[in-house]
C-alpha cells in the first residue's frame, strides 16, 4: 500500500487533501495517507478525517527523517513553501533514506510559483513550453529567483538521492478552496480586502495577464498526477517532469473593472471604477506582498505553455469568462472566510 505524505497548511494542500480522502475507488482509494501540520491546532482541526495527522516542523531534518521514515512515506506532496531549499532538502533526504531501507521507488512533487517563468519573475528566454529544456536553461540564469534556486535544489538534490521528482509551477489560483483549514487564493482576496479597506480599487499603471486556474481544477491536476505515479505509468520526471497547471489567462485591468463595480454595488468602496496606485512601494504595503516582487504578481503575464500537463488527460473546467463571472462569488468568500493571511511564494499552491 502506497503511504502520501501532504502538508496541509496552504489551504490548496487542504483541498488536495479532501479530494484524496473522498475517493471511493481508484489507487487513491487504497492509498494510506498522512498529512503533515505545524499545530495543534491543525492537528485538532483534522483529527476527524480518518487521516494519519504527523504534527512536525518541516524545518526541523532530524524530525522530518523521524516522520517521513517512521510513517514509511513513499510520495511526499510538498507545498509548505517555494522559496526555503532546507525544507525541500529535508523532505527529499528522507524520502531517501527511506528508498535506501524499503527498496521502492520514492516521489517528490514540488509546488512551484509560475511568474518565475515571466520577464518580471527574471526570466529571458521568452516563451516556455513544460516540455522544453526548462532545468538546463533556469541554470543558465545567474541572478536565481529564491524560487527558481529552490527547484533547482529539488531536481538535483532529488537525483542524488535517487528519489524521483516532479515541478509544478502553480499559476494564479481561483475560488474557494475545499477541506477543513483556509480556503481562500492569495492574489484575489488581498485585493478584495484592500478595497475595502481603502474603500477604493486600484490597478496597476501596466495591464498584466497572468497564467490562472480554478483551485478545483488545480485539485483535480494533483490528484491525476498522484494517480499516475501510484499506478506506475512512465511519465516525465526529475529534469523533464515539469509541469504547467494553466487552464487560461486573467487580465488583471478587466478583473479590477469587475471587482469595483462589484464592490461599490456593495456599498464598499467609494466609486465603480478602479484608479492607479499612487506607487508600488504603496501597492506592496497595502496588499501586504514582498516589494522586489510587486511588479512580478500586479503587471506580469509570461508565454507559458502547458504541454505535459494535457498529455496526463488533464481537462479543466473553468476559463477566464466564468471566472470574470465569479467574481461577486470571490467577494463573498472573503467577507466570509478571510481570517488568515497568507503569502504568495511561501504558498504557490495555497487556497487560504
Amino acid at each position: 500500500m502506497a503511504r502520501i505524505f501532504s502538508s496541509p497548511a496552504p489551504p490548496g494542500t487542504c483541498s488536495i487533501l479532501a479530494e484524496f480522502i473522498s475517493r471511493t475507488s481508484g489507487p487513491l482509494k487504497a492509498a494510506n495517507v498522512s498529512a503533515a501540520v505545524r499545530s495543534e491546532g491543525q492537528v485538532q482541526s483534522l483529527s476527524n478525517l480518518g487521516v494519519n495527522i504527523v504534527q512536525v516542523d518541516v524545518s526541523n531534518e532530524l524530525a522530518v527523517k523521524e516522520a517521513v521514515v517512521s510513517n514509511e512515506i513513499d510520495i511526499v506532496i510538498h507545498t509548505a513553501s517555494a522559496v526555503d531549499s532546507h525544507i525541500v532538502s529535508a523532505l527529499i533526504k528522507a524520502l531517501g533514506q527511506r528508498r535506501e531501507s524499503s527498496g521502492q521507488e520514492n516521489y517528490f512533487i514540488h509546488s512551484s510559483v509560475a511568474t518565475i517563468f515571466s520577464a518580471e519573475g527574471g526570466w529571458p528566454f521568452g516563451e516556455v513550453r513544460d516540455t522544453d529544456p526548462i532545468f538546463e536553461k533556469e541554470k543558465e540564469i545567474e541572478a536565481a529567483h529564491p524560487v527558481r534556486k529552490t527547484g533547482i535544489v529539488v531536481t538535483e538534490l532529488a537525483k542524488a538521492q535517487g528519489v524521483t521528482s516532479f515541478n509544478i509551477p502553480v499559476p494564479q489560483v481561483y475560488g474557494r478552496g475545499s477541506g477543513e483549514w483556509r480556503k481562500l487564493s492569495v492574489s484575489i482576496p488581498a485585493y478584495i480586502r484592500t478595497s475595502i479597506k481603502h474603500k477604493v480599487v486600484y490597478k496597476f499603471d501596466k495591464d498584466g495577464s497572468p497564467h490562472s486556474v480554478h483551485i478545483s481544477d488545480l485539485v483535480a491536476f494533483y490528484v491525476l498526477l498522484t494517480e499516475k505515479i501510484l499506478q506506475k505509468e512512465p511519465i516525465p520526471s526529475g529534469e523533464k517532469g515539469y509541469y504547467f497547471p494553466i487552464s487560461h489567462r486573467t487580465h488583471w485591468w478587466a478583473v479590477m473593472e469587475r471587482l469595483a463595480k462589484a464592490l461599490h454595488a456593495r456599498g464598499l468602496v467609494m466609486e465603480p471604477k478602479p484608479e492607479v496606485w499612487p506607487s508600488d512601494d504603496i501597492a506592496a504595503e497595502y496588499l501586504g506582498f514582498q516589494r522586489r516582487h510587486i511588479r512580478a504578481i500586479g503587471t506580469s503575464s509570461g508565454q507559458l505553455v502547458p504541454v505535459n500537463a494535457y498529455r496526463l488527460g488533464w481537462q479543466p473546467k473553468w476559463d477566464e469568462e466564468t471566472f470574470l463571472a465569479s467574481l461577486d462569488d470571490e467577494i463573498q468568500a472573503v467577507q466570509e472566510l478571510d481570517t488568515v493571511k497568507s503569502t504568495v511564494f511561501d504558498n504557490p499552491a495555497s487556497n487560504e
